[in-house]
C-alpha cells in the first residue's frame, strides 16, 4: 500500500443517506426505553498497557537513553515504555494471544467487578468460576470502586515490574450467593476471542469486537456473513481499546465498497487507508459505542459514520486520535511515541471529546435495546 495520501472523491449514495435520515428522524421522534448496560472487558483486550494504534514496524534507535527515560522526557501523554520482555507480551497480544486466566469482567453501576464471561476450557472455567460471580479481591487487593482496567491488569499479572508467565497463579476472592471463597487460578497462554456473536432477539445480530488484533477483521467478516439474511447488524465496539490500524481498516471493508477509511500522518508524511471493494453495503447497520471505544475503534466508527453506512448509538467515545510508533532502544527496551494523528473521511480529527454518536444513550437507558430499536427503523426504511 502506498504511504502517500491519495485524493478520493465519493459518489452520491442518496438512497442509503435517505434511509439513514428517515430512520434517525423516526427514532428521535419517539423511541423511549429504560434499563442499564455496561461493556465487558476481556483480559485479552482490556489492559491499559496495550498500544491502541500501531501500524508501521518498530524502528530501531541508533543511540539514546532507555525507553523509560525517553518517555519521561517526551511530554507525550500517550507515550508508553516497555522492557524487552514486556513488549514481547504486547506483540503476543496483538498477534491474538495473551497470558491470563480466561475471565472477561465488567463493572456494575454500584462499582462492583463482575465476571461477564469465562473463556471455554480456560483455567478459570476449570477452577469453577462462572459468569455472574463477583470478583471481590485479587491477590488480597479489594476491587470495590477500582477501575475495571485495574482488575484486568491484575488478572493478567501486568501490574508488576515484569509481565507474568504461564504457570504463575493469581488468588481470587470470588463472591457468589452472599458468600466469598478464595480460588487460586493458574495463568495460561490463551487464544484471544476478539469477536463474539449473540442473537438475543429476532432480526438483530450483535457482533462484539473487543480489540483489533491480528485476524479480527476476518472473524468479523465471517460473523457478518453468517448472520440470517433478514437480520440487521449491531456492531458493538463498546470497550474496544483499539489495536492495529490495518485490522480496523480491513474491518471497514466488511461494510464498505471501497473508498477512504482514514488518513493519518507519520511525522508529517501523509498516508491513507482504503477499504477493499465488495463489502456488504445493504444490511442495516448500527455501531454501538461508549467511553471505552478508543483509537482505531474510533477510526472505524468515524469512517462508517462519515460514509453514511451506519447509525452510531451510545455515548461519546474516548477521544484518542493519535498514532504511536514503537522505537526499539539500544538496550532492547521499546518506547511507543506519538508520531501523528488520523482523520476520518470527512477530515474530522478525534480530540478529547471523542466521536459524538448520532443517538445518545442516556443514563438508565439500555444501550443494546436502544440499538435494536434504531436497527428496526433502518430495516423499515430498506
Amino acid at each position: 500500500m502506498s504511504r502517500r495520501c491519495h485524493g478520493v472523491s465519493f459518489r452520491s449514495r442518496s438512497p442509503r443517506s435517505a434511509r439513514r435520515g428517515a430512520a434517525l428522524a423516526c427514532v428521535f421522534a419517539g423511541v423511549l426505553v429504560t434499563g442499564a448496560a455496561t461493556g465487558s472487558w476481556p483480559e485479552a483486550a482490556g489492559s491499559t498497557e496495550l498500544p491502541v494504534a500501531t501500524g508501521p514496524v518498530p524502528e530501531r534507535a541508533e543511540a539514546g537513553d532507555d525507553a523509560r527515560e525517553l518517555v519521561s522526557r517526551s511530554g507525550d501523554r500517550w507515550a508508553a515504555a516497555y522492557s524487552a520482555e514486556e513488549y514481547q507480551a504486547v506483540e503476543l497480544t496483538l498477534a491474538g494471544e495473551y497470558v491470563g486466566t480466561g475471565i472477561a469482567v465488567l463493572s456494575t453501576a454500584e462499582g462492583r467487578i463482575v465476571v461477564g464471561e469465562v473463556h471455554p476450557d480456560s483455567p478459570a472455567e476449570r477452577a469453577g468460576i462462572v459468569a455472574g460471580d463477583e470478583l471481590v479481591t485479587i491477590d488480597g487487593v479489594p476491587l470495590a470502586g477500582r477501575p475495571v482496567t485495574d482488575a484486568v491488569g491484575r488478572l493478567r499479572g501486568s501490574t508488576g515490574p515484569e509481565p507474568s508467565e504461564p504457570g504463575t497463579t493469581v488468588l481470587l476472592g470470588v463472591g457468589r450467593d452472599g458468600a466469598t471463597r478464595q480460588v487460586e487460578v493458574e495463568r495460561a497462554r490463551l487464544a484471544a476471542r476478539p469477536v463474539t456473536v449473540t442473537r438475543d432477539e429476532p432480526g438483530v445480530t450483535r457482533i462484539h469486537v473487543s480489540s483489533f488484533v491480528e485476524g479480527s477483521a476476518e472473524l468479523l467478516r465471517a460473523a457478518a456473513r453468517s448472520a440470517p439474511p433478514e437480520d440487521g447488524i449491531v456492531l458493538d465496539l463498546r470497550g474496544n481499546t483499539g489495536g492495529l490500524l490495518a485490522e480496523a481498516a480491513a474491518a471497514a471493508s466488511v461494510f464498505l465498497d471501497g473508498g477512504l477509511v482514514a488518513t493519518y500522518d507519520v511525522r508529517g508524511e501523509q498516508n491513507a487507508l482504503h477499504a477493499e471493494r465488495g463489502g456488504d453495503t445493504d444490511t442495516p447497520l448500527v455501531v454501538l459505542v461508549d467511553g471505552g471505544t478508543m483509537s482505531s475503534a474510533e477510526m472505524l466508527t468515524g469512517a462508517l459514520q462519515d460514509r453514511n453506512r451506519a447509525v452510531v448509538v451510545g455515548t461519546p467515545t474516548f477521544g484518542k486520535g493519535t498514532v504511536q510508533l514503537p522505537v526499539v532502544q539500544p538496550d532492547g527496551s521499546v518506547a511507543e511515541l506519538t508520531v501523528g494523528r488520523y482523520a476520518t473521511p470527512s477530515g474530522r480529527t478525534v480530540g478529547s471529546g471523542g466521536i459524538a454518536p448520532d443517538l445518545v444513550v442516556e443514563p438508565g437507558q439500555d444501550a443494546e435495546e436502544r440499538a435494536g430499536n434504531v436497527l428496526g427503523g433502518l430495516a423499515a426504511g430498506r
